[in-house]
């Protein structure tokens, strides 16, 4: 499964991961807010790849946790979804708005495949200071830049660079930003 090729869902191993995951995932949906220490614990045995200072608003969802990896000071708005069968990997200082949705899995082009019940997954790259606007979908095999901002509503089909404004669905780029903007 991490090394891109054809796997069962329903694997034995993999339902077990998943569910301990799930367990993980409902502790900390419904973790009250005014016990931080808490909460984080939580995160830190559902992503035990994240950098410190990692924010997440619950509901938060994923299906294994163990394959994200996660920069310094990175942060997650409500509702967000990281379909973690393969690697995502995100750098320090992000931030997601909400319902953004991260998928790595996919389905075979081939409807016999497809029927048979397997499928894959590629992995998602997500850059440093990058800023990712609400209701967004990450497809499968996309990298986005360093200093990218996806606007809100977008679908990001392909890769998108370093320091650019990207919107839409599919997504495109906008405009290049000067890396000194807002500043």
């Amino acid at each position: 499964m991490l090394e891109g090729g054809l796997y069962n869902a329903f694997d034995t191993r993999l339902t077990e991961e998943r569910t301990s995951a799930r367990l993980l995932i409902s502790r900390l949906n419904n973790s009250p807010e005014n016990q931080p220490e808490e909460r984080m614990a939580i995160v830190k045995a559902l992503i035990p790849n994240a950098g410190p200072h990692l924010y997440i608003q619950p509901p938060f969802y994923c299906d294994y946790g163990t394959n994200i990896h996660i920069g310094e000071k990175v942060y997650f708005n409500f509702n967000c979804i990281l379909l973690d069968v393969m690697r995502i990997s995100i750098g320090d200082e992000t931030l997601f708005g909400p319902n953004v949705q991260i998928y790595t899995a996919t389905h075979p082009v081939n409807w016999k495949e497809r029927a048979s019940g397997l499928e894959f997954a590629k992995p998602v790259v997500i850059g440093r200071n990058v800023w990712i606007g609400g209701s967004t979908v990450i497809c499968p095999g996309v990298t986005i830049g360093d200093r990218t901002i996806i606007g809100a509503g977008s679908v990001v089909t392909k890769n998108i660079p370093s320091d650019v404004v990207a919107a839409g669905n599919p997504c495109r780029i906008i405009r290049p930003l000067n890396p000194d903007e807002g500043s």
